[in-house]
């Protein structure tokens, strides 16, 4: 017999009604039912019950055993009683009758539960994460995700791809965030900077001449943590392709993500195809560039009938600026005072003057409009707003105005707000889109000039006459997000493998040509040599996981995560160097100047 396992705890059913077998795992749950015990066995795989009689050579370990002690039981498969069979458990049929109980592992009174889903203190979950893991949702996230993975690794096989490895020691990029320094020993006063992506990596591949890459990669962004980013680092599916158009990343990447979330959607609906969504339209529906679909509520321009309208506020600002627009957020079934009332509580919470609103009511069989703004603009201008919205008795709109890049942020929260609170959300779906058209460049007003708005090395839509000849922040780029349930999942583009265009690109962004050449060198000179046409994207694994384990926060799918302060509790990091390290790297630790 093996030393510490015939079986694993998932293992047995009636069919092994009268063998001896031999279990080991933790002590998940011990109950004493007046003199005899059952003892719920765990491993990686399930539970098992096992019974201990007093009259059993192991009673007298069995009552030692605590909860999470490591043990080896022996002892015989008996089917349940039928009043006793555990319908929820594979094993639940079956019980063990033990005959001999080894302790391998005695465990310390355990400083947080794992049996159950008590809501514990993150930094004692952190600190003790090994014990946290143990616990069965978490653990199955855990699984799930490695789940997940393989599943992606077969369909991008199947879709022939091939799977790259790309260094993790290479030199800084402008991808939008802060890097990770490495310094080196070898070169003293220089650094290493961990890759934010692979992305010149991948763009050289296909340079040399292979057709269609992969890689579940590693990334490092030295970025402030938040419930869906982690600190530091993160894994993505990254890709890239040869010889492609925008609609080819579309075609071939969209069956792979879709099938992915069929796979592991438990039942939830996901979107047969993916609406393709202009940047511009997806802010001015949604407030968003990652909008959460589930959410039927679009908003509308509604300026015209606020333009000269008794409601002095709009009006006036209307006819003070020709930029100003006045925005409706529709709320079905919202048309109540109380809901418009609570709305806009929450409004001036988030640091807003109020929310305007009205809210449509039947009165003697005719639907009117109530509410301070209904009674400024008139029946005649609030019925032309009801019209326009394809709102009802019971139902209310809200109202924001200003120029839109102020106010469009706010106006996307409110959406999310009100659709919340209405439960207009379908929470069983899974609503996939592309998001595309994206604004090639940004104005920088910390830097007062022009930056790239997405990832700098995007095809411009128009090419270099398209650089030369456009207002740059008219520009858009081929470059695209898929977005669920309110997240984004993935970013790609097509990629600017044109030498001159790759220059005049960087230039309009405050860039010369020496600093393009001095620092995407590698990029620069292979494009001087014969470049295909390329795109791709990168998909966050982290995040799809979270969507499809259900989770709220990233930490509750990853294996050893941070705190919200950047600390591995468990490992302690990060931590000092020493002296000995420091002068070996030739660097000296400045002290931190104290403010004020």
């Amino acid at each position: 017999m093996h030393r510490y396992r015939t079986h694993r705890c998932a293992d047995l059913s009636k069919q092994n009604v009268g063998e001896t077998v031999r279990l080991s795992g933790w002590a998940h749950r011990i109950r004493d039912h007046g003199g005899l015990l059952f003892i719920d066995l765990r491993d990686h795989y399930g539970l098992t019950q096992v019974v201990v009689d007093p009259d059993s050579p192991a009673f007298k370990t069995a009552e030692t055993v605590r909860g999470e002690w490591v043990i080896r039981v022996d002892g015989e498969v008996k089917a349940r009683s039928a009043e006793t069979v555990n319908s929820k458990l594979p094993t639940g049929e079956i019980e063990i009758f033990a005959r001999e109980i080894e302790v391998l592992s005695p465990a310390k009174e355990l400083p947080l539960p794992v049996f159950g889903e008590p809501d514990y203190p993150e930094d004692i979950r952190l600190k003790y994460r090994f014990l946290d893991l143990r616990r069965e949702t978490l653990h199955r996230n855990i699984m799930r995700r490695t789940q997940i993975i393989a599943k992606i690794r077969s369909l991008m096989q199947e879709t022939g791809f091939t799977e790259f490895q790309t260094p993790i020691l290479t030199a800084s990029s402008p991808e939008g965030a802060r890097d990770f320094l490495v310094p080196s020993r070898l070169h003293n006063g220089m650094f290493y900077a961990l890759p934010q992506a692979p992305q010149q990596y991948k763009q050289l591949l296909m340079m040399s001449g292979f057709d269609r890459y992969f890689q579940i990669a590693p990334c490092f962004r030295d970025e402030d943590p938040r419930a869906d980013r982690f600190y530091g680092e993160f894994y993505q599916l990254d890709v890239e392709m040869s010889f492609v158009e925008q609609e080819d990343i579309f075609q071939t990447m969209e069956p792979v993500i879709r099938d992915v979330f069929k796979t592991f959607a438990d039942g939830k609906r996901v979107s047969e195809t993916f609406r393709r969504i202009p940047y511009a339209e997806s802010m001015k529906k949604y407030g968003s560039d990652k909008p959460d679909l589930r959410n039927p509520i679009e908003m509308q321009a509604v300026t015209e009938h606020f333009a000269g309208s008794g409601f002095k506020v709009f009006a006036g600002m209307i006819a003070n600026d020709d930029k100003v627009e006045v925005w409706a957020i529709p709320a079905k079934t919202g048309g109540s005072r109380a809901f418009c009332d609570r709305m806009n509580s929450w409004a001036q919470g988030e640091g807003q003057p109020g929310l305007g609103y009205i809210f449509w009511r039947e009165e003697n069989g005719a639907v009117s409009g109530a509410g301070p703004l209904a009674k400024n603009i008139g029946e005649e201008r609030t019925e032309a707003v009801r019209n326009q919205l394809g709102l009802e008795a019971g139902d209310a709109c809200f109202f924001v105005a200003g120029r839109p890049e102020k106010f469009v942020q706010f106006a996307g929260a409110a959406r999310t707000r009100v659709g919340e609170e209405l439960n207009l959300l379908d929470r069983d779906a899974y609503e996939l889109a592309w998001i595309i058209d994206f604004p090639f460049y940004e104005w920088d007003e910390d830097e007062k000039k022009i930056d790239f708005a997405h990832n700098p090395f995007s095809m411009p839509q128009g090419g270099i006459e398209a650089l030369e000849t456009q207002e740059p922040l008219s520009i858009k780029a081929f470059q695209y997000d898929i977005v669920c349930n309110g997240y984004e999942i993935a970013s790609g583009g097509i990629r600017n493998q044109l030498p001159e265009t790759m220059v005049k690109a960087f230039e309009l962004a405050g860039y010369s040509r020496a600093d393009v050449e001095e620092r995407f060198g590698g990029l620069y000179r292979a494009f001087q040599y014969g470049a295909p046409p390329h795109g791709g994207m990168a998909a966050g694994i982290d995040r799809i996981v979270m969507l499809l384990c259900g989770a709220k926060n990233l930490r509750e799918i990853a294996l050893f995560p941070m705190n919200q302060q950047a600390f591995d509790l468990l490992m302690g990091a990060p931590a000092e160097a020493s002296p000995a390290q420091l002068r070996e790297l030739g660097l000296r630790v400045a002290p931190v100047e104290k403010k004020g």
